[in-house]
């Protein structure tokens, strides 16, 4: 279907507006909508961040200067449910890039997608 939110197109496209909210510092703003009121971000660092948690800090966060995200794959998990995975390179100014395997699981939620879990795994160049 066309407009079916959890092809891989969709998904992409959204992960691309939560990073593109990573450069302008409203990261937060964005994740604390997107995600569920029980979901998780799991971060390289071992670090578990709860909703409440990212909303209320991320746009804090040193913003990126530049991001790429490759290999996307979808990994269908239910009738109303997904998961994208990809690689991710991204860097702030002065500092060295960060590389690292993503995973975000989303859920339809009155007919939309809702981040319930997110991991970084990290890779080396």
């Amino acid at each position: 279907m066309a407009d079916d939110p959890l092809t891989l197109g969709a998904l992409l496209a959204l992960e691309h507006r939560g990073w593109e909210s990573l450069t302008r510092h409203e990261g937060g703003r964005f994740y604390g909508a997107l995600m569920t009121v029980d979901a998780v971000m799991i971060l390289v660092n071992g670090t578990v961040l709860d909703r409440a948690t990212i909303a209320a800090t991320l746009d804090d966060s040193p913003a990126w200067s530049t991001f790429t995200l490759e290999d996307a794959r979808l990994v269908p998990t239910g009738e109303t449910s997904a998961a994208l995975v990809y690689r991710a390179t991204a860097a702030r100014d002065g500092e060295e890039a960060f590389v690292a395997l993503m995973s975000s699981h989303y859920t339809l939620v009155g007919g939309r997608p809702a981040l319930t879990l997110y991991q970084q795994t990290t890779v080396t160049h």
